[in-house]
């Protein structure tokens, strides 16, 4: 079925039709065009948003980019700007394949609609034109027929008439005669004009307008059709970046399993241990020796400010850096402003990259020897003396280099001495009691005898030296004590001690003891065991209640 044939009288209907096909043709052209504004406004805010989120400052000299949750973040945003230049991809298909092409075409086609529908308006027009031929003869020769009819009538009554001369008789059958002449060839005319419209309405209905028709049937096939593959076109879009963009999302879930929370707190071990020791057990304080006390053998002695003693806790205190306000540090050539573990590790970088730097330099320096020697037996390619200058730089860098090599390897040596033996007093410090004081325990003869000088007191009540861990705990002093005295109060052992100096005594872990004499300051209390022997013990070994 075709639209010449039973379309024939709808002229009016197929132009409205292809019309309204070219009209649908352009507003597709509009929807893609605005749906691929859409994709790249979305492409655009995305590789926006991605910017905004993306770290600031290079990835060498972030710390946080060593952590799996930050490199899983900045693989996140990496696999979202690909995404979005997918979604840009789609919206320049959209533009050329489909707004591009079919915009172009939708104008071919109305030009092509046009000429098919001026050329049946043509052939609507002659037919016209013929048909108003048809009437004008065919009104002619109805006049010319009444006219005859007339002049016939006018010549007969006049041949009757006995009135008329033989002149006007004669007259009146010619005029007769004449106007029969012409209605003949009116109706000759109007015959052939008749013929004539009649073949041509037959060529118009059957032929003409037919074909006019089925061009215009053809045309709006083809514009359908093409309509239909630009449909397609917005899928296939799609589809082409289908791949990629599910090697994003794949991207986006590799990056989400890649957090490994066992791994970031081992980083942040790496990049934040300081190296120090910590700090040891704060000696006690005894600030009941202002107290008014009666002097006796065990009492704690006379009351003194004992500034040796606070100037010492001071110091203790103002050791305990992880407490305090930290001051502005000034960086220094070796890193010695820094932590010992970070000391480290900046100076194995350091390190690390003068030994690539002097390994380039050196291979700069066999080049250009090799340049030399080339020039040596080969002068037309250069002049050798022009390289010297180039080989005495390199040789600068060469010797700077190397001691700066030797100067980052000596520090790098005492950093990690410096590591070790922080780790070495720091896991000593953990596993064993406190240290016994580094002073030796005071002379027993001294401590009961009340009129002991001035000078011996000062001496046994010196503060701990800074080396007392390696201070052997040794001493003359008498074992023979006086009678024994009443005990001031109890104390129990709360670490094992064994008492190997002369003037101590041993004692378990937990074991009950009396307390003979009160510490003076040294970081001894003398004690007296229930199954006898009495002597002196580390202080920070008891827990002392008094009576």
């Amino acid at each position: 079925m075709d639209w010449g044939t039973e379309l024939w009288d709808q002229f009016e209907v197929l132009e409205r039709h292809t019309q309204w096909g070219l009209d649908l043709l352009d507003k597709y052209v509009k929807f893609v065009k605005e749906r691929a504004e859409v994709e790249q406004a979305y492409a655009k805010q995305l590789r926006s948003l991605v910017k905004k989120y993306l770290p600031k400052r290079p990835t060498k000299d972030d710390p946080e980019v060593k952590f799996s949750q930050q490199q899983s973040f900045v693989q996140l945003l990496q696999e979202v700007n690909d995404f979005a230049g997918q979604r840009e991809l789609v919206a320049e298909s959209l533009g050329i394949r489909v707004c591009l092409e079919l915009a172009k075409y939708s104008q071919e086609m109305k030009q092509e609609r046009k000429m098919h529908f001026q050329e049946g308006r043509r052939a609507q027009q002659q037919l016209e034109n013929g048909f108003k031929q048809l009437e004008t003869s065919k009104r002619k020769f109805e006049r010319d027929c009444r006219e005859a009819e007339k002049a016939a009538h006018t010549a007969e009554r006049l041949d009757q008439d006995i009135n008329a001369t033989k002149a006007d008789v004669e007259k009146a059958k010619q005029q007769a005669h004449l106007r029969n002449h012409m209605a003949e060839e009116s109706k000759n005319e109007y015959a052939a004009q008749l013929q004539r419209f009649n073949r041509d309405q037959a060529h118009f209905y059957f032929s003409q307008m037919p074909q006019i028709f089925d061009k215009l049937q053809d045309m709006d096939e083809r514009r359908a059709t093409r309509l239909g593959a630009g449909y397609g076109l917005l899928s296939e879009a799609e589809l082409q970046v289908v791949p990629i963009i599910g090697k994003c999302l794949e991207g986006m879930k590799v990056a989400a399993e890649s957090v490994d929370a066992k791994n970031d707190s081992q980083v942040l071990i790496e990049l934040h241990k300081s190296g120090f020791a910590r700090p040891g057990d704060l000696e006690f304080e005894d600030f009941s020796q202002v107290m008014n006390r009666v002097p006796s053998d065990s009492s704690l002695g006379t009351p003194d400010c004992r500034p040796e003693l606070r100037a010492a806790s001071s110091r203790s205190r103002a050791k305990r850096w992880p407490f305090g306000k930290k001051n502005k540090t000034v960086v220094t050539e070796d890193f010695s402003h820094l932590p010992p573990e970070q000391q480290r590790k900046r100076l194995q970088q350091q390190l690390e990259e003068r030994n690539r730097e002097l390994q380039k330099e050196e291979d700069q320096r066999e080049a250009l020897k090799k340049m030399k020697d080339v020039y040596e037996k080969t002068p037309q390619m250069g002049d050798p003396a022009s390289l010297e200058p180039r080989i005495a730089e390199t040789l600068g860098n060469i010797e700077r280099l190397k001691l700066e090599v030797q100067k980052y390897e000596a520090w790098l040596a005492e950093a990690e001495s410096r590591v070790l033996s922080n780790r070495g007093d720091s896991l000593s410090r953990h596993s064993r009691p406190p240290d016994p004081p580094a002073t030796a325990p005071p002379d027993s003869s001294s401590s009961s005898n009340n009129s002991g000088s001035q000078d011996n007191k000062e001496s046994s009540e010196e503060p701990p030296s800074e080396e007392g861990q390696d201070t052997p705990i040794y001493t003359e002093f008498d074992e023979d004590f006086e009678e024994p005295a009443s005990p001031i109060g109890q104390c129990v052992a709360i670490y094992h001690f064994e008492g190997s100096s002369e003037g101590t005594i041993s004692m378990s872990e937990g074991e009950d003891l009396s307390l003979m004499e009160e510490d003076k300051g040294d970081g001894w209390t003398r004690v007296r065991r229930k199954q006898g022997g009495e002597g002196y013990v580390p202080t920070s070994y008891l827990r002392v209640t008094l009576n």
